[in-house]
């Protein structure tokens, strides 16, 4: 409890004094950590850590630029409480979850942590992937819609582009890879075999693909919000690898 406290604490307000988060945001970040690691599994406050490192080097890449041509989030690349609710709601649904079947049921047959590990790390795969296809595929100026294959504006909801689709890939390969590694050497018993490294790196860059769907349709439409979006999406590529699961 006050290793996850001081541990949530100093990424809280790391993260504010790095501006990767502004007030609310850095105050959501903690109450989020605080409930993943208390919940969930102190392993998963790193993988959320790796996340908050990657997201604010994508952010930062040729910020410039992106201010100069308005894509760029906050003032500083800042984000707020609505965006750590969209990004991270079903990881701490999935630590309430595994937190509830334990209670329940104490030899853990009802939500296995090594499930619940999988299920963490492929919606933190599909958030990494969302975030990197953002900030870095939008330097890319050859982006087409999604659903037709149009030639698009950078920025358009639903478009893409090859840079952003290779950022995607990376950000959820490489989240799968170090969430198998950190397991394998601190805590084997929340691996799902192959599960733990390429069902995440599947379903986080499907998850992307699914969030471009949805800005290409509801978003445009005005029907959602792009955090709305944010989590349709990580909540889509999460249940496509419960599905998995079932095989």
């Amino acid at each position: 409890m006050v290793g996850v406290t001081i541990f949530c604490v100093v990424m809280a307000s790391g993260s504010y004094y790095k501006k990767i988060f502004n007030l609310s945001g850095s105050l959501s970040a903690f109450v989020m950590g605080m409930l993943i690691g208390i919940c969930g599994n102190v392993l998963w406050l790193l993988l959320l850590l790796v996340f908050l490192l990657s997201s604010f080097g994508a952010t930062k890449y040729r910020f410039e630029w992106k201010k100069s041509e308005g894509f760029q989030e906050g003032t500083r690349g800042e984000r707020g409480w609505r965006n750590v609710f969209a990004n991270g709601a079903i990881p701490a649904l999935i630590a309430l979850a595994s937190f509830a079947a334990d209670w329940a049921d104490p030899e853990g047959s009802l939500f296995p942590k090594n499930i619940a590990s999988y299920l963490f790390v492929s919606a933190i795969a599909v958030a990494a992937s969302d975030t990197a296809a953002s900030e870095i595929g939008i330097i890319d100026p050859r982006v087409y819609m999604i659903t037709t294959f149009e030639r698009v504006k950078r920025g358009t909801d639903g478009g893409v582009s090859l840079t952003g689709q290779l950022a995607a890939f990376v950000a959820a390969a490489y989240t799968s890879v170090i969430a198998y590694v950190v397991f394998a050497f601190l805590d084997d018993s929340l691996l799902a075999d192959p599960f733990t490294v390429f069902i995440p790196m599947l379903c986080g860059f499907l998850g992307c693909q699914i969030d471009s769907l949805i800005g290409a349709t509801w978003e445009r439409r005005g029907k959602v919000g792009k955090l709305g979006n944010n989590f349709l999406s990580i909540a889509a590529g999460t249940l496509v690898a419960f599905a998995l699961t079932l095989f």
